[in-house]
């Protein structure tokens, strides 16, 4: 599976692996900060609940019916039940208002929340994407928020980064990929909505940090990076 995916799009087993390792980490140090969890297009991630330090903490993921509803039945097959601490939230994106359906399953605005948006961003337009901060403007002060996007000149076709197949397949054939950021620019674009950056990496220096000690060879690819906020 590695092979298959690193011949297409190399360096995204690594780029994956490190930012999953990132993101357990920057939620890890904030538990004691924060008071709930929202994790935006949840998808089938399993941090919820793997991560000890999360078993009492609240949380909330979103993602669409179909989903949400894989994600329910397979739940039920672990553990016989969906965790008393986790509120499966299925959103029609195109329809609904991210608060509003938030507020239906119990989860108020004034929780200091660690926000987790991961590999979501890319399948967004820039319209979608504003929306999403809208909700996130109303956040508590002090709340986290962790995200990943795609390099813009990659989505433009400027720069190809030795992915010529998976620009082809997601921009050109498949047209899912649809939103992208140059990395100078989101400083600004944060603060609009009430965000600073705290910290803002590429994979590369993900796998520096989390690879290179191990001693194993894992490339990792630059067209994706991660940043990690705060609300001020």
């Amino acid at each position: 599976m590695v092979r298959a995916a690193e011949k297409d799009t190399p360096g995204i087993w690594g780029g994956m692996m490190c930012r999953k390792r990132y993101i357990d980490e920057k939620l890890i140090e904030s538990v004691k900060q924060v008071n709930a969890v929202v994790n935006l297009g949840a998808g089938f991630d399993t941090r919820i609940y793997r991560l000890p330090a999360l078993s009492d903490m609240p949380v909330w993921e979103v993602d669409q019916p179909e989903n949400i509803l894989s994600k329910k039945n397979r739940l039920y097959k672990l553990f016989g039940e969906v965790p008393s601490h986790v509120r499966l939230v299925p959103i029609d994106f195109d329809r609904e208002e991210l608060d509003v359906v938030l507020a239906s399953y119990g989860y108020s605005a004034d929780r200091q929340t660690f926000f987790i948006w991961e590999a979501v961003t890319q399948y967004l337009t820039e319209t979608g994407i504003r929306a999403t901060f809208d909700f996130l403007a109303k956040a508590e002060r002090g709340s986290r928020l962790v995200f990943t996007y795609i390099r813009k000149d990659f989505l433009d076709g400027r720069i190809m980064y030795g992915w010529e197949k998976g620009y082809k397949k997601y921009v050109i054939e498949d047209k899912i990929w649809l939103f992208g950021m140059d990395p100078e620019a989101w400083p600004n674009f944060l603060r609009e909505y009430g965000w600073q950056v705290v910290e803002h990496v590429g994979y590369e220096e993900l796998a520096e940090r989390y690879v290179r000690l191990t001693g194993r060879e894992l490339a990792s690819t630059p067209i994706e990076r991660i940043v990690y906020a705060e609300k001020a």
